[in-house]
């Protein structure tokens, strides 16, 4: 039987924290407030903390994240909102769900991120926001993006629900725009044992009107004076995020650690394929540790057959997606389309060990029509 490596281990990350989560959800236990109890608003001052902004919003899930921000920015039918395609349908879906049309910027072919030379292109007099992703754990080039955006005096999202943790020139993912957004789905880098997102700004107004939208528009009991929704944050996931952010980063030195040592796995190996390109200002927190093949769908299968697992993040660009073809953007992302066809996911946490890490990459190579190292 070949041995079974999990893709993202949760498991041994509960084992080594099983003690402070349990005292922390027992607490929650004990007090009975479920929802917006008081880990909720502890956790927000931790995260604002961290990110080094005024404001931290805990809200129901990374995707209501940034429907939530959008909403507080006043995006609406008709608007344009730029984004990549190369990423989570949430991005664009949260777009059309508020009636505007998502307007796709092909990538960079080394980061996967949004091409900051080929936004200003795309602007409008309809464009109300741009949203760049932070995709596999590597901040978009936010000081490009801002200066344009400034230009036109246009608000950024950062959609950063695979970059937490991570750095860009000395500063915190989530902390680098208008508004940071992110996700705490449990394969994320930050984690809860559920669903849940949180948004970060620095804005006083916009910080209100997005802690007034995640509880149904209200400012006070009763008394709704905007349209919201139901974004109130699960108290008992709060209280695990609090016990996993006392090793966060231990977990994101981790996480650099195994990515970098891939990296030269993949080179002393001489590897037919393309590791990560990291820009030399950015620290990534390795959400997904991405390679380029042009054998993918062999490789899977070879991999998967010695207990390797494998995923592809993402095989279809969003503009090629049935639910936006009528937007008439088919051909608009040549670099995105391209990769979409060669990129694959290999295992990766803080506890994938080198014993695992060599293994992996030992199978690679042989599923490459190497010989046993």
């Amino acid at each position: 039987m070949p041995k079974e490596i999990p893709f993202i281990d949760l498991k041994a990350q509960y084992k080594r924290l099983e003690s402070p989560i349990r005292k922390r959800i027992d607490a929650v236990l004990a007090h009975g407030q479920y929802v917006m109890g008081p880990e909720v608003y502890e956790l927000e001052e931790r995260l604002a903390d961290y990110v080094g902004v005024k404001y931290c919003i805990a809200v129901s899930s990374g995707t209501d994240a940034l429907l939530i921000a959008m909403m507080a920015l006043g995006v609406g039918i008709g608007d344009e909102v730029i984004t990549t395609p190369f990423t989570f349908i949430a991005t664009a879906e949260m777009i059309a769900l508020l009636g505007a049309k998502p307007v796709f910027v092909d990538i960079d072919i080394r980061t996967y991120n949004i091409d900051p030379t080929k936004i200003e292109a795309a602007i409008t007099e309809k464009t109300k926001a741009i949203i760049p992703v932070s995709l596999y754990g590597q901040c978009a080039d936010f000081d490009a993006i801002n200066t344009i955006a400034k230009k036109y005096s246009l608000p950024v999202i950062e959609d950063g629900a695979q970059s937490f943790g991570a750095m860009y020139k000395g500063r915190k993912s989530c902390g680098l725009s208008t508004i940071g957004s992110t996700s705490f789905f449990p394969s994320k880098p930050l984690g809860c044992y559920g669903e849940g997102g949180a948004l970060f700004t620095n804005d006083d107004g916009l910080a209100r009107s997005m802690r007034e939208i995640r509880n149904h528009g209200q400012d006070k009991r009763y008394n709704h004076h905007r349209i919201g929704i139901n974004g109130r944050f699960d108290t008992i996931q709060a209280a695990i995020l609090l016990a996993k952010l006392e090793q966060f980063d231990w977990e994101v030195g981790e996480r650099n650690v195994i990515g970098r040592r891939y990296s030269d796995l993949l080179m002393e190996n001489n590897m037919n394929v393309v590791a990560p390109y990291i820009e030399p200002y950015n620290q990534s927190v390795y959400a997904q540790y991405i390679i380029q093949t042009d054998n993918r769908d062999d490789l899977e299968s070879k991999l998967n057959s010695s207990g390797i697992p494998t995923a592809v993040h993402y095989p279809v660009p969003l503009n090629k997606q049935p639910v936006f073809m009528d937007l008439g953007a088919s051909n608009v992302a040549p670099i995105s389309k391209k990769l979409s066809r060669c990129v694959m996911s290999l295992p990766m946490s803080a506890y994938l060990s080198r014993k695992d890490q060599e293994y992996i990459v030992e199978k690679l190579y042989l599923a490459q029509g190497g010989k046993p190292i």
